[in-house]
């Protein structure tokens, strides 16, 4: 049916001019990526990294960050400040040009930084732009300049003389809640990023404060081994095939790359962190495919070279990278980020210096320790192997399932929808829920797949022996074998990397949603984890595309006569009886999906109307990367601390 048209003239005065603060408050997101819990953090990423641009200029070694009791956020630091003498064209004083105007700053070639990761000069003006208040104190050649801002506008600054050689620049705001969803912010977030730009910066220092509990927290990070001492935290827990890890740098046409490798033999996932000036890239780029391609050939090379490897045996990346642990730090002096969030560098020509560099620094390694290179190509010759008997499997997979859909999994009930945008898979736990969920689903365009117990933990095993497994080898079935991204490669030792986009694995991805439906008791919490655990190690992409989810069902059914109520937390629950009048009121607690009948389950669970989900997303893969080795690796120890620390959190371990 055709829309009304709407009536209204659209002339002139339709069109709205926004200025630079007004345009961030009206779309934040196009700034700092989100108003939820990314977007608030963002906030004191973006005024850290003004700090941190400051030490790599070589003028700060110590940066402070402090959240205050009312969630405002400090952040300090002993560099030159910014200049408070009056800027020529906008007639006032320079530091409130930077704090209030967007891209203006000294990083567009004046001199000012060599390299820097606040490249577009938007960084502080937004986190002002978007606070409700920010205060600004700067020292600087005997003077002490001092300027309040609300919602962005500028109050008159007030300049005090001092007596003293400091200078250094001390910001404070509080996010504005009218902006964020989310308003606290989380101390172990804050903290991994703090600790991540010490570990970049060596003899860099960086002490926070948290002053909201009882008992006021304060960490330190400082790091002379940089790279090599990250490395060797992201390995903890891991059994590497040599030690220390591999650690080289050099710097070419003013372009300076430090890169750290270690491989570990219980681990099969490969972890590389690739940053440019201190700024995480999480999609890469192209310092990232230097360094991907010079790696392979290397260990090709010294495998040829030391024959280890056959003449005609070629290793490859994802071989290589096995079990790999990695991080590539750059400095561009002026870097091309792809997007304003700076998550892919498009550089072209750090793609060949990263290659040399790596070439270099890495052949000069292997030829002085011979024992990690052969422990290395051993390791990677058995990924070939396996990944290449994985593939074939995999492979005959792919064709049967394009020829025929009768080799869908019998225990599928598929829906009737052929646009994948349009389906949903519930990937249930067992029988009983299974039922019940066939009987209750709208068949058009919801599939239901019941797994029978628990699935192989794939943090504990090879490629070879998950895609053997029967519950695995089902659901990948079921969702599209193309998901799965450890088969990638040509087969004859040749990386196709760039080649395997997540458009392409999503045109063999038979539902755009695939949602977790299990039963809210310990047992089902531990399926949900080991699910969680495939998709992050075998099929991150549809992760991070935001196709995966987690089904919220009740956990409580109120009746006090006809009426009855649904509660999904305990704080629901007991508002629910205050609410129904807690006298005569009954309550049922379902364990599991199996206790409630088709129609319950559509009308709480599934109905698209009415139902809540959570969507599974990737903020921060290190930490991710973490919370699945410690809570699903072969490590003990690791596991026994993590429970020891939290377990004064658990409220309900089951009921």
């Amino acid at each position: 049916m055709a829309k009304a048209k709407d009536t209204s003239q659209y002339d002139a005065s339709k069109i709205k001019i926004l200025g630079g603060i007004e345009a961030v408050r009206k779309r934040p997101a196009m700034y700092i990526g989100s108003t939820s819990k990314a977007g608030l953090h963002h906030l004191i990423y973006e005024v850290v990294d003004n700090s941190v641009d400051e030490a790599l200029a070589g003028y700060c070694d110590t940066v402070g960050v402090t959240i205050h009791k009312d969630n405002s956020v400090s952040v300090e630091d002993n560099g030159r400040g910014i200049p408070i003498d009056m800027h020529k064209e906008a007639k006032k004083p320079a530091a409130e040009v930077v704090l209030t105007t967007l891209h203006a700053g000294g990083k567009f070639g004046g001199g000012a930084y060599k390299v820097s990761g606040g490249l577009h000069g938007v960084g502080v003006s937004v986190v002002n732009a978007l606070s409700e208040w920010m205060e600004v104190e700067i020292k600087q050649n005997g003077k002490v300049y001092k300027q309040r801002f609300e919602r962005g506008k500028a109050e008159t600054p007030e300049i005090k003389l001092f007596k003293g050689e400091e200078t250094g620049t001390t910001v404070t705001f509080l996010a504005d809640p009218e902006i964020f969803t989310e308003k606290v912010y989380d101390y172990d977030t804050v903290k991994h990023r703090l600790q991540e730009l010490a570990f970049l910066n060596k003899g860099l220092k960086i002490v926070m404060i948290d002053e909201r509990e009882k008992e006021k927290k304060a960490e330190t990070f400082e790091y002379e081994g940089g790279v090599g001492e990250f490395i060797q935290q992201l390995n903890h827990g891991k059994e590497t095939l040599y030690k220390p890890p591999a650690v080289f740098s050099a710097e070419k046409e003013d372009v300076f790359v430090e890169v750290g490798v270690q491989h570990c033999n219980d681990y099969y996932d490969e972890n590389i962190f690739s940053y440019v000036n201190c700024i995480r890239t999480k999609e890469g780029g192209t310092h990232l495919v230097g360094f991907k391609s010079a790696l392979t050939r290397v260990v090709n090379n010294y495998g040829h070279k030391n024959g280890i490897l056959k003449e005609n045996e070629n290793l490859q990346g994802e071989d290589v990278r096995e079990g790999l642990t990695a991080v590539i730090n750059t400095r561009v002096p002026d870097p091309q980020f792809e997007g304003q969030t700076k998550t892919k560098l498009g550089n072209s020509e750090v793609k060949g210096i990263v290659d040399s560099i790596v070439v270099d620094g890495l052949s000069n390694y292997l030829d002085k320790n011979p024992a990690a290179g052969r422990a290395m190509i051993e390791k990677s010759i058995l990924a070939f192997r396996v990944r290449a008997a994985a593939r074939k499997a995999q492979e005959l997979e792919r064709k049967k399932s394009a020829l025929d859909t009768a080799m869908l999994p019998g225990k599928l009930a598929d829906c009737s929808e052929t646009n994948a945008a349009k389906c949903e898979l519930f990937i249930v736990e067992g029988d009983s829920a299974g039922g019940s969920a066939k009987q209750g689903r709208d068949r058009k365009f919801q599939a239901i797949l019941p797994l029978r117990g628990k699935i192989l933990n794939v943090e504990k095993a090879r490629l070879d022996k998950i895609l053997t497994n029967n519950e695995i080898r089902t659901m990948i079935t079921a969702i599209g074998p193309g998901v799965v991204t450890g088969l990638k490669g040509d087969g004859n030792g040749q990386d196709r990397e760039g080649e395997i986009s997540t458009e392409q694995i999503l045109k063999e991805l038979r539902y755009h949603k695939v949602i977790l439906m299990t039963d809210a008791d310990v047992d089902g919490s531990h399926i949900r984890t080991l699910l969680l655990t495939f998709f992050f190690r075998y099929a991150r992409e549809i992760i991070e595309n935001g196709n995966v989810y987690i089904a919220q069902p009740p956990l409580y059914l109120l009746h006090k006569g006809k009426a009855q109520r649904y509660a999904y937390s305990d704080a629901e629950m007991e508002k629910a009886m205050k609410e129904m009048g807690r006298e005569g009121v009954t309550i049922q607690r379902y364990k599991g999906l199996g206790e409630m009948n088709p129609e319950q389950l559509w009308d709480t669970t599934m109905n698209p109307e009415t139902r809540t989900m959570l969507q599974v997303t990737l903020d921060d893969a290190e930490v991710a990367d973490d919370i699945f080795k410690v809570l699903m690796g072969t490590e003990v120890e690791p596991r026994r601390e993590f429970i020891e620390k939290h377990a004064q959190d658990v409220k309900r371990l089951d009921v």
